[in-house]
């Protein structure tokens, strides 16, 4: 088939070498605009345009396509049969969901209806769900609300799963999926399922302050958040007037961690526990504003008055 792949992480990089690797003809590839980064603020490309360069595939970063006469020209001159959509990063607008013939296919890291919208697998982290998976879809004009064309069995989820793993591994389980879904697609041996939307629930977009802890929040939920916004926008507090990340915590379970206040900083048996809510956490990893992550610890001894602080103050 002939395709236009939409595309932008090295989750979706992986999808667009399958989709080479089961002999599908590339017609362009669209990525998002190169990165600065780096202390000397140099332009990076995202992995999905750094490999299609390798390919000798045309590569387009548009700043948007809402609108953008130019961009639906060449899509329409591209002549493929079908769009390919994974992590991309941007909305489709309607206006390009009508041109490829065979819709737009793009790739979901939940079990739809479930967790539609941006941030679907931070949420079923959050939720502290038990099971997720993947679907494969086609986009329509709303939210992740087009007919499904295949779904992954339940993926069961340990508890221990951080967000970029977790999402790692969701979009692997979705790059062995396309090849088929598109061959059934063609064939006609697929037929697209709409989408129970009374069984719908959504996700938001993840914003920076959403990984502030608040000391009054239970330590499951704290826990809960320091996997799922790993590694951004990451879980973090204030002490000393400095910003402070909690890289790894869990759950404290002896009873005596119940009694510490909230945001209370306490050495048991060795162990450095905060208080919480409800319950207290065991903190494993920190990271102090300018400064390597390290050991919990490793950071109590270089910061012995660490002990008996109150975060977040």
């Amino acid at each position: 088939m002939r395709i236009v792949f939409f595309g932008s992480p090295t989750e979706a990089a992986t999808s667009l070498e399958s989709l080479i690797s089961a002999g599908h003809d590339i017609a362009a590839v669209y990525s998002r605009p190169d990165n600065r980064a780096g202390r000397g603020r140099t332009e990076t490309p995202t992995p999905v345009k750094a490999f299609a360069l390798e390919q000798n595939l045309p590569v387009f970063t548009p700043k948007g396509l809402r609108n953008n006469v130019g961009e639906r020209l060449r899509l329409v001159e591209a002549n493929a049969e079908v769009f390919v959509v994974v992590a991309y990063g941007r909305i489709l607008p309607p206006e390009l969901l009508q041109i490829p013939p065979m819709g737009v296919v793009n790739v979901h890291p939940s079990l739809l209806p479930l967790y539609r919208g941006p941030s679907p697998v931070v949420s079923v982290i959050l939720d502290g769900e038990s099971q997720t998976g993947v679907t494969v879809m086609l986009l329509d004009e709303g939210m992740d609300t087009g007919p499904i064309l295949a779904q992954s069995p339940p993926v069961q989820l340990s508890g221990d799963e951080k967000g970029a793993d977790l999402q790692g591994r969701l979009f692997k389980e979705g790059v062995s999926m396309l090849p088929g879904v598109l061959k059934g697609l063609e064939d006609g041996s697929i037929t697209p399922t709409p989408q129970n939307d009374a069984l719908a629930t959504t996700t938001g977009l993840i914003e920076r302050s959403d990984g502030e802890i608040d000391w009054l929040t239970s330590s499951e939920r704290i826990a809960r958040m320091a996997r799922a916004y790993d590694p951004w926008p990451g879980t973090f507090t204030s002490w000393s007037g400095k910003g402070l990340k909690i890289l790894d915590a869990r759950v404290a379970n002896e009873p005596s961690a119940d009694s510490i206040e909230p945001g209370k900083v306490v050495k048991v048996d060795g162990r450095l526990l905060v208080g919480a809510g409800s319950g207290s956490l065991e903190i494993g990893r920190v990271q102090l504003e300018g400064r390597q992550a390290v050991a919990a610890d490793d950071f109590l001894r270089g910061q012995p008055e660490f002990e008996g602080a109150t975060l977040g103050n």
